[in-house]
């Protein structure tokens, strides 16, 4: 499954790498060391499943480049998208709070960097560093957060309002600015983001091109493009 990288490579970016992950912040080097050793650098490619459901969770995955979609499958055989996941985040860390398998899938949504540790050093490391604890506690705080955003938009609001709210979070979560334009690298297909909103290909494909023709967004298969940021964030309450 899993591509290894060079070991000059590993061991020359790794520690670089893992710095960047508010979870270590304050941590010492000397630590840090320790925390570079437990960890092995991974590339996934594209499209490519990283765990299944029912598999045991003995890993915890830290993600540096790339994005991963977290997703379940109803007893219907229908997809329901959980989160779509960017550099700088880490998931798998649920099983420290929940001992049974993997209840979701995560796949690589494009070609992935991953440092992964095992479950056991993890929890050695929150265990004899009480700050990691509380960053560890405030995560999981947050992505908790997300999820019950995510129903009560389910709940309270219709569809456009959905998939039109859905844009403005996946701007915000993953776009950059330039001269008042947001540009956003696609990752997603039309199927997922009707997958991330409740709602069906068809619906997702007329509120695009509602959008677009009203001059507040542009796409391509490439990118996805926001002219209008401010207009469209009023239309998603």
């Amino acid at each position: 499954m899993f591509h290894y990288l060079s070991v000059v490579m590993a061991e020359k970016s790794k520690f670089w790498y893992l710095k960047g992950f508010n979870i270590f912040e304050g941590m010492e080097e000397s630590q840090m060391k320790k925390v570079e050793k437990m960890t092995a650098m991974s590339q996934i490619n594209k499209h490519r499943p990283i765990y299944f459901p029912e598999q045991p969770s003995t890993t915890i995955y830290f993600l540096k480049e790339g994005h991963v979609k977290l997703s379940r499958l109803h007893e219907d055989g229908r997809e329901v998208i959980l989160d779509v996941l960017g550099p700088g985040e880490l998931f798998g860390e649920l099983s420290i709070v929940d001992d049974e398998g993997r209840k979701e899938i995560a796949e690589a949504l494009d070609n992935v960097l991953v440092c992964t540790i095992s479950k056991a050093d993890f929890e050695e490391l929150i265990n004899y560093n009480p700050s990691m604890n509380l960053q560890l506690t405030k995560w999981i705080g947050l992505r908790l957060r997300k999820f019950e955003e995510k129903v009560s938009e389910l709940a309270f609001k219709d569809v456009t309002k959905r998939i039109i709210s859905f844009l403005v979070r996946y701007a915000e979560s993953f776009g950059k600015i330039k001269s008042g334009v947001v540009s956003v690298k696609s990752f997603l297909s039309q199927e997922e983001i009707a997958h991330l909103t409740a709602a069906s290909r068809q619906t997702v494909t007329t509120v695009l091109n509602d959008l677009k023709s009203q001059g507040l967004i542009d796409f391509s298969r490439k990118d996805f493009i926001i002219k209008n940021f401010d207009k469209l964030r009023q239309l998603s309450n």
